[in-house]
């Protein structure tokens, strides 16, 4: 779809037929391009655990947002004026987590006739096209990422008590500043606006001016596919090495999906 990231794959149902085949076809897909799509695709809940666990085990349920009823592992991101989401910056999910998840798939279930476009970024390619000098640099640099701005939504529920304790339960982790893809081998830029917080060993100042370059680079739309959704629509994307920015402009129109994050990639021993 761009040169940098993104395939759209026809031809297949996801509801129906989905053997070891096509999931593997599916995965190799997903590492070359980073995230993929799918339109017209019905999919139900049970298909899309389904396919989620050929990627590997689904996620437990998240520890901010709402599941769909009955089904845990779905999370439910049922947006409008009285429930504005908290996703427009670039974005990696969870990486205040130790091991963050390899891979999300999203299913648009009522999507408004204007706006509420996904975007996706590859850090393979924001991190190739830095300078050497900048490469040499951040090669050993680390960085504590928290849980960002999912501190407002403890905020709303309870107050500075709430962040308070949520900070000690949800916790933080330190992840390379680059990291190298298990499979593809590809080296990507690993820090993101709404979690990593500072750079280990430097000055808050100096921490922050590496930051914000940093997330300056990776927003050049130059490594970027812009997914415009219909009903029915499926994205699967690499959370290792992609960012995703959830366009908020359709408000106050109802923007309806579910989503299964997998945390572990099976095929990786």
């Amino acid at each position: 779809m761009t040169p940098s990231i993104g395939a759209e794959i026809s031809g297949v149902s996801l509801n129906k037929g989905l053997n070891d085949d096509i999931c593997n076809q599916i995965y190799n897909a997903l590492i070359k391009n980073q995230v993929v799509f799918f339109r017209d695709q019905d999919l139900s809940p049970e298909s899309h655990l389904k396919l989620a666990k050929s990627f590997g085990e689904p996620e437990p349920p998240h520890p901010v947002y709402p599941h769909v009823d009955g089904y845990e592992n779905i999370v439910l991101l049922k947006n409008d004026k009285n429930n504005i989401p908290n996703t427009t910056d670039w974005h990696k999910d969870l990486t205040f987590r130790s091991n963050p998840p390899f891979a999300s798939i999203l299913h648009g279930i009522k999507i408004p006739d204007i706006g509420g476009d996904t975007l996706w970024a590859s850090m393979s390619a924001a991190y190739d096209n830095l300078t050497d000098g900048w490469k040499q640099y951040l090669e050993n640099l680390e960085a504590i990422n928290d849980m960002g701005t999912f501190r407002n939504d403890f905020y709303r529920d309870g107050g500075i008590e709430s962040v308070n304790n949520a900070l000690k339960s949800v916790g933080s982790a330190v992840h390379k500043v680059v990291e190298t893809h298990p499979v593809s081998g590809l080296k990507y830029l690993n820090v993101n606006q709404s979690f990593t917080r500072n750079i280990i060993n430097e000055s808050q100042g100096q921490s922050d001016r590496i930051l914000q370059f940093l997330y300056q680079h990776i927003a050049k739309p130059e490594f970027q596919v812009r997914f415009r959704w219909r009903n029915n629509s499926i994205a699967i994307w690499d959370n290792r090495i992609t960012q995703h920015y959830a366009v908020l402009d359709y408000l106050p129109k109802i923007r309806h999906m579910h989503r299964v994050t997998v945390l572990n990639d099976k095929r990786v021993k």
